[in-house]
């Protein structure tokens, strides 16, 4: 193939439009740069890459079409982790292709601070995986996937780039040699399994601080090392070498399967929250651990999942790039459901196996070690007196909690799971055998001034750590008893299939307040006795002197 020199000075316009900025990066086959699209003011990212020769008879699909039609594909599919491609600019033998600027920088920025630890790492490699199971579901395939096209923003969150830059399974790579798979280096192509070796690869060098496999300065060099070069086993892997050692095995049969890694990564994550785990937030509010008091920005995303179709992993932060681990809040509103049955108009649903919070969940709701009991607990059972200015429906009864609040309850709920910690924060979790259903009520003492904003500040991580998060609709400011709160609503995946989750959040107050989490199979959602159970909560609940 002809090289084709790409415009690489600073000011000029790429298709009469996009203005070249800063150039990011430079590599073999590759090249980006920070731009402008003059036609809407908007900063871009602009890259040129050559493009692989099409080895498969038939496979002439234009590469602009191809890219569009992949962006197309993967944007339901991987909601916010691929970056939006707005535009393709193709010349014999390459292609500008214009992005959205993701969040951050790519990794080779990174890398080139030198190894990062393991558990940064494998938060990293798990977004890439989920982003690269999504696209094998569409029957998509990177075949290209190296660090300078990955990115990661400041609270670690990935987006991926570089899709259908490669028009065939088999075709030739050409870009990021040193990530090439040994079948993709012998010119055979290797789809997922490339992939998977890609993965290993780059978290290999990140924590390393080196490729597996070193850059020879030509293509052809690279490759060659790559097919023929032993890789050294990582030494400051820790506990995600078994991982990178098993996607990094010569024979693409022998690679792990990505069940196995994604097991393998999430084990590390949450072995780290475990041991580091700050004071729970509020659901839906900041970790008061963290830099978020007065409405900061968190430091702490998973795919798109519609009826359960993709279930991803139940990720959990830690690490570096000013990661704070987030609490447990967030693991509540993800898990433990499954959906169900239309329910009765006494609130109570058909039997079905349930389980409120995920299995192996750290869920201290405050500071210090959480003290939990699994349900029954040995609250007071409810009161049928209702609270003040309010009547309690039929097929509803008062609990009063005595950590200071009381809510009506459908009348076989009680306390499914107490957690309390030593700033006097709690989280009780309500529910009935065999419901799906769980209402979630969390007390905090150290919240920021703005709900929406501390929100919003949460949801990358609240993203992070959830399967099949998908947020429905604008996070909205709302005053409940004369009190500043907010309103989100979110879905997730649990155990296959969808559920949805209503949060409401408000402040009672130097820098407490409550939350109420109100979680259902997504298809139950609409219910006429889910819709009153969620109005019986909102009307009954009152925070109560203890």
């Amino acid at each position: 193939m002809t090289m084709v020199k790409a415009q690489d000075s600073a000011g000029d316009l790429i298709a009469g439009r996009y203005r070249l900025l800063e150039v990011v990066l430079r590599e073999e086959g590759r090249a980006c740069w920070h731009g402008e699209d003059t036609a809407f003011g908007r900063p871009v990212v602009l890259t040129w890459s050559r493009v692989a020769e099409h080895r498969r008879e038939g496979a002439r699909e234009p590469a602009a079409d191809r890219i569009l039609r992949t962006a197309a594909i993967l944007g339901p599919a991987c909601p916010g982790q691929v970056a939006a491609v707005l535009d393709v600019v193709e010349e014999p033998g390459f292609v500008w292709t214009v992005t959205e600027r993701p969040p951050g920088a790519p990794l080779t920025e990174l890398l080139g601070r030198g190894p990062v630890d393991y558990v940064l790492a494998a938060r990293i490699g798990l977004g890439v995986l989920d982003v690269l199971t999504a696209a094998q579901h569409e029957g998509v395939h990177h075949g290209e996937l190296g660090p300078s096209q990955v990115w990661a923003d400041e609270h670690g969150a990935v987006t991926v780039t570089g899709f259908g830059i490669t028009a065939a399974a088999d075709a030739t790579r050409v870009t990021s040699p040193s990530y090439a798979s040994p079948e993709q280096a012998r010119g055979e192509g290797g789809a997922p399994a490339a992939d998977l070796w890609a993965l290993g690869a780059m978290m290999y060098a990140l924590v390393e601080g080196r490729p597996a496999v070193q850059d020879r300065g030509q293509m052809d060099a690279t490759l060659r090392a790559v097919d023929r070069l032993p890789v050294r086993p990582p030494v400051s892997a820790g506990p995600l070498a078994p991982a990178v050692q098993g996607l990094l095995r010569w024979n693409p049969v022998e690679r792990v399967p990505e069940a196995v890694v994604r097991e393998a990564l999430t084990r590390i994550l949450r072995q780290n929250f475990d041991e580091t785990t700050p004071p729970e937030p509020l659901p839906g509010f900041p970790d008061p651990g963290g830099d978020f008091r007065d409405g900061g920005t968190d430091e702490g995303r998973t795919g798109h999942a519609r009826g359960g179709r993709l279930a991803r992993r139940p990720v959990l932060l830690g690490g570096a790039l000013g990661v704070t681990v987030v609490a447990v809040a967030v693991l509540a509103a993800v898990g433990g459901l499954q959906g169900g049955d239309n329910t009765s108009a006494s609130g109570s649903a058909p039997s079905r196996a349930a389980s409120p919070t995920p299995s192996g969940a750290p869920t201290a709701p405050g500071g210090g070690t959480p003290t939990a009991s699994s349900a029954p607990s040995a609250s007071p059972s409810p009161s049928p007196s209702p609270t003040a200015g309010s009547t309690v429906p039929a097929g509803f009864s008062l609990y009063r909690a005595p950590q200071g609040f009381a809510v009506a309850l459908p009348r076989a709920w009680k306390p499914l799971e107490t957690q309390s910690s030593d700033d006097l924060a709690y989280r009780v979790t309500f529910g009935a055998s065999g419901d799906p259903r769980t209402l979630a009520v969390t007390y905090s003492t150290q919240l920021g001034a703005d709900p929406v904003a501390v929100w919003s500040a949460l949801e990358p991580s609240l993203r992070a750590v959830s399967t099949g998060y998908e947020r429905l609709g604008d996070i909205q400011p709302v005053t409940y008893r004369g009190r500043k709160g907010a309103d989100m609503e979110w879905y997730s995946v649990s155990q296959g299939e969808q559920v949805r989750t209503f949060g409401r959040g408000f402040l009672i107050g130097d820098h407490r307040g409550f939350s109420l989490r109100w979680t259902t199979p997504a298809d139950d959602w609409d219910t006429t006795a889910n819709q009153k159970a969620l109005s019986v909560f909102l009307k009954s609940f009152q925070p109560t002197a203890k």
